[in-house]
């Protein structure tokens, strides 16, 4: 996969801001602290990754596969009897998965916008994706246009954040810099956003809308480490990398970006402990099978 130029043109227009945003400063800023991210979220792809429990030749996809490390790790579990398709709108982050991915590992990689990528029919037995599933205009139609990708009886498993109010490693750095910068104007209901799967009961209307049966919802509460051992300094960075602080203080003036990031620092520092900063999470593992 050639991704060094982006193409931002061949996504539904509902999602072109989020195509923008992954192919600009989003996709920037996770390529930048691509093994530090990968790092933090690791248990989240190993939850993931046992509730999908791949089997060897599995043909699978990844749904905002981003910088790959879930993708790899499917691709160990699968064998070289198997495969596994990552799918992701950033043309920066599938580069970087590219060039992270082992030459002999059975993956490939397609920029696309899942909810209007034509897949081909029954391709995979699986779908899985790591928090990338919750930033669709349309979520209904995004499931509905996944699943011509899976054979029948195919198997679909997810990690999506749960809500804000449940995730300190998010919120807590928002509310400090909240001091320093405006607030963050609200979202309609549901929105695109990290956040946008929180309500256990819209996934499970998603989901039945979509037309997928035998959905489970397993909600996991865990501390993660946003310094990935690197100490606080790392932590804040994370924060500002890939949480909604980041971007709350995005053009603000660097008095304000400054005096908001002094405050994120404080906000983590009780979480501290030698190098580790460990902060509250929570996220939902969603399976189903599709009919």
């Amino acid at each position: 996969m050639d991704a060094a130029v982006a193409d931002t043109s061949f996504g539904h227009f509902e999602n072109a801001e989020q195509i923008a945003f992954w192919n600009g400063a989003g996709g920037a800023r996770w390529v930048a602290r691509r093994a530090e991210l990968d790092a933090m979220l690791a248990p989240v792809r190993d939850a993931l990754l046992e509730h999908a429990a791949l089997e060897v030749g599995e043909r699978v996809l990844d749904i905002g596969c981003g910088c790959g490390a879930t993708m790899i790790a499917a691709a160990e579990k699968v064998g070289p009897g198997g495969s596994v398709v990552g799918l992701d709108v950033s043309a920066a982050m599938l580069t970087a998965a590219h060039e992270l991915a082992p030459a002999e590992a059975p993956v490939s990689f397609v920029q696309g916008d899942a909810m209007v990528h034509h897949f081909k029919a029954a391709s995979a037995d699986i779908v899985i994706s790591r928090l990338g599933v919750m930033y669709f205009a349309n979520p209904v139609r995004a499931v509905l246009n996944i699943r011509n990708a899976l054979r029948s009886e195919g198997r679909i498993a997810f990690a999506c954040w749960g809500e804000l109010r449940d995730n300190p490693w998010a919120l807590e750095p928002l509310q400090a810099a909240y001091d320093h910068v405006p607030k963050l104007p609200g979202l309609r209901p549901h929105a695109p956003d990290d956040f946008a799967f929180g309500a256990g009961e819209w996934i499970e209307k998603v989901m039945t809308d979509a037309g997928v049966r035998r959905v489970r919802l397993e909600r996991c509460d865990m501390a993660l480490d946003l310094a990935a051992g690197n100490g606080l300094e790392a932590a804040v960075q994370t924060a500002l990398a890939i949480g909604p602080v980041g971007r709350a203080v995005s053009g603000q003036p660097s008095e304000a970006v400054e005096a908001a990031t002094a405050a994120v620092r404080k906000a983590l520092a009780r979480y501290a402990k030698g190098q580790g900063v460990t902060v509250p999470a929570s996220f939902w593992i969603v399976t189903a099978v599709d009919p």
